[in-house]
């Protein structure tokens, strides 16, 4: 695997690293093994080793986690990232969250239970990864396992700004990642934002269309735009609102709904336990079906909605609402680096709480490397395969193709 190491050490001096990292020869050996084949600690020296690197001795590797931890350590590593990255005032960046849990019953102040996606009861710690609008990785953190997502973004993406001096960053994130508070935070910030929101009522917008257009359905693609302007006592920029219909959505939503109402009404009759449906009302004893809140959700049907205080886009362009739109739906790049997490048992590289997360995470994804190398010199020149990021992508399948995350003693990965 001489060709894998060359690539992978090409890699890691584009992006900057050896300067980042005083050319520390055991990080760079960690990073590697945990890209080839992501296992423990003692195990990755072998894995070196049948990569043809000579490893270096466990015990200092051991040693220097201490030094990998240190918060001064990890600003270095984002500094070379944000370099690479090349962000500017305005540049769009990308935020998200993701858990990762720990096979055991006890919490520790840090790995606390919390809300988990996958229901579950272990104890965990809460991600942030924000990103540039390419999904190229620019810091990462870790926060305790109860806390809110919420609470998540505005630390990060303050303390990022302020370690490498920008004026403003556009932030891109879900609707999930957003409360009225944080909403709030987010203006007096004076932060630049890109939003998905939920739709709890029916827009304005798209209530006088079908006012005008009676018995017609909303064109594929249709874009509502709904301008807020701030007042003379608001504390906030004007705000746009796009609203876009989707027929492909809509009739995704529409088939959830029949479900529910289905499910509802066999409630109703008492042919099926009552459970946790919005289309369920209940007045004492006396069950029924909330026709009113199901004629709004169909009305809602197929509708999302996208809130920017953009006054211009990073190029200096009036904001549009493909450009809105489009920008928040870069969102999807973001989860091909989550999906690359084990939702399994974890033990942790920097050995202890807040750094769990800082040297356990490995994104291998072969489109992110096509569009961070795309323009770098030939990876694999002389090696045999084919220069460029393909010839990188195509040394790392081997190693990735229907790659596991097993289980190891002691409940790590």
């Amino acid at each position: 695997m001489g060709c894998l190491v060359d690539a992978l050490a090409q890699a890691y001096e584009a992006l900057g690293f050896p300067a980042a990292t005083g050319r520390d020869e055991v990080f760079f050996q960690l990073v590697a093994a945990r890209i080839i084949e992501p296992v423990s600690k003692l195990d990755s020296l072998q894995v070196l080793e049948e990569a043809g690197l000579a490893p270096v001795p466990y015990r200092t590797v051991t040693r220097r986690l201490r030094v990998f931890a240190r918060v001064a350590w990890r600003q270095q590593i984002s500094a070379a990232c944000a370099a690479h990255a090349r962000l500017g005032p305005a540049s769009l960046v990308l935020y998200d969250v993701s858990t990762l849990y720990f096979e055991t019953d006890q919490g520790d102040g840090f790995r606390e239970p919390g809300f988990s996606k996958e229901r579950r009861l272990e104890p965990q710690i809460t991600i942030g990864l924000l990103t540039d609008q390419s999904g190229f990785p620019l810091t990462l953190s870790a926060f305790e396992g109860n806390r809110a997502e919420t609470k998540t973004m505005l630390p990060v993406i303050r303390a990022f700004m302020a370690a490498y001096q920008l004026p403003d960053v556009t932030v891109v994130a879900d609707a999930g990642m957003i409360s009225d508070a944080n909403m709030k935070a987010i203006e007096e910030a004076g932060l630049s934002f890109i939003l998905g929101m939920k739709v709890p009522d029916v827009p304005y917008a798209v209530d006088a269309w079908r006012r005008e257009h009676p018995g017609e359905e909303i064109p594929d693609g249709h874009v509502f735009t709904q301008p807020w302007p701030a007042g003379p006592k608001d504390k906030r920029r004007d705000q746009v609102t796009c609203y876009q219909y989707r027929a492909d959505r809509a009739r995704r939503t529409l088939h959830g709904i029949d479900e529910q109402v289905a499910k509802a009404a066999k409630a109703v009759a008492g042919l099926a336990p009552v459970k946790r449906n919005r289309f369920i009302a209940l007045d004492g004893a006396v069950k029924s079906i909330n026709r009113e809140l199901e004629e709004k959700a169909r009305t809602l049907d197929g509708i999302k909605g996208y809130k920017t205080n953009l006054a211009a886009t990073p190029d200096g362009e009036p904001v549009t609402a493909d450009f809105v739109i489009s920008s928040y739906h870069e969102l999807r790049r973001i989860e091909m680096v989550f999906t690359q997490l084990a939702k399994r048992a974890v033990r942790p590289l920097g050995g202890g709480r807040e750094h769990v997360a800082d040297l356990d995470l490995v994104a291998g994804d072969d489109h992110a490397v096509d569009e961070q190398f795309g323009e770098q010199p030939p990876l694999l020149e002389g090696c045999g395969g084919e220069p460029g990021p393909d010839g990188l992508a195509e040394a790392l399948d081997p190693v990735g193709r229907g790659l596991e995350f097993e289980p190891l003693p002691g409940g790590g990965i």
